[in-house]
């Protein structure tokens, strides 16, 4: 099993096709993130994307990257807005991750109609070209969750690289993917198991493998046997077999479009409920057969979805545009609570 490595679009960055998305690290002690840099480095995998939202994340990732830091491509993100904000951010990424310099430093899930403001001065973008040209970071990227930004974001001279959904069920933005390539803009592919709504990481990784436009591919993993099973997947070079292709149209059917990431822009809700949560067991409920584990740990939710009031303020959060009160309704009624 080899590693192969593409180049980062402009950055010139050469990274392996897999990366490590730094999301559920934020489950694992200090000894678990040691265990799973030095699995990294085994398997050849030397591009980390984490984010100053994700908690410890970066805090983890810096203690375990000591001493070997020169062996990764480091990426994170920030959802400041502002010129100020940023300057803060970025400096409190370099000290939790215990470095002087970060290869890409991304603006995190910016709407299309925040952009010109953060291109004017006092915006963000005054924050990330000083620290550039100061050497504490090399390049700068942007993650969108909308069509609309994803356009945008390619029309910009100073974005190097473009985070952007694309996976089995989610191809909204495959003609995009492929004018990344066309622009020399590296594309990095977040969700590939759509949030975990798609149950076989293997075929799914499989299907991301298969696009040249792709330049990394960055799913989550907390433990050993996840690198090593998905390394494996996008290692695996053979084209999409019928039994495969078939599977594929079988999930596309049965999932659709209209599902929750969890990426939990939603949140708060007004009245705590874990909406995320609810989804993701009215998931296992509907598609896995998994019924009674489903209601066992939607039991464990403090506040079920019945307790929504409607307020509608979680709607105009989500990215994804997702009716979430009618859904909270139908899942309170799957439920019974």
């Amino acid at each position: 099993m080899s590693i192969e490595y593409r180049v980062l679009g402009k950055t010139g960055l050469k990274v392996s096709a897999i990366g490590f998305g730094g999301i559920p690290i934020q489950r694992v002690d200090e000894a678990g993130a040691v265990a799973l840099i030095d699995s990294l480095l085994e398997h050849g995998i030397n591009f980390i994307d984490t984010a100053r939202l994700y908690t410890n994340s970066e805090e983890l990732l810096g203690k375990a990257l000591e001493g070997r830091r020169d062996k990764f491509i480091l990426a994170t993100k920030s959802m400041a807005r502002t010129a100020e904000a940023m300057r803060a951010e970025i400096d409190e990424s370099l000290r939790q991750l215990k470095t002087d310099y970060i290869d890409l430093y991304q603006i995190h899930n910016i709407p299309e109609n925040q952009i010109d403001a953060a291109c004017a001065p006092g915006g963000l973008l005054e924050a990330l070209l000083e620290a550039k040209a100061a050497g504490k970071i090399r390049h700068i990227g942007l993650t969108a969750h909308s069509v609309e930004t994803f356009h945008r974001a390619l029309t910009l001279d100073f974005v190097e690289t473009i985070m952007f959904p694309y996976n089995i069920v989610e191809t909204q933005g495959e003609e995009l993917v492929a004018e990344c390539q066309k622009r020399n803009i590296g594309f990095i592919c977040m969700k590939p198991l759509a949030g975990g709504a798609l149950e076989d990481a293997t075929l799914a990784l499989r299907f991301i493998a298969q696009n040249s436009a792709v330049s990394v591919v960055i799913p989550g993993m907390a433990t050993v046997e996840e690198i090593e099973m998905n390394c494996a997947a996008v290692s695996d070079k053979s084209p999409l077999s019928e039994k495969e292709l078939s599977e594929i149209e079988k999930v596309r059917r049965e999932l659709g479009t209209n599902f929750c990431r969890r990426c939990n822009y939603c949140a708060p809700c007004a009245v705590g409920i874990n909406i995320s949560g609810a989804f993701l067991f009215a998931g296992y409920l509907e598609r896995y057969g998994l019924a009674d584990w489903a209601r066992e740990r939607y039991a464990t939710l403090s506040v079920k979805a019945s307790a929504c009031i409607g307020c509608g303020v979680c709607e105009t959060r989500c990215p994804y545009n997702l009716p979430i009160r009618e859904k909270m309704k139908i899942i309170a009624k799957e439920f019974g609570e």
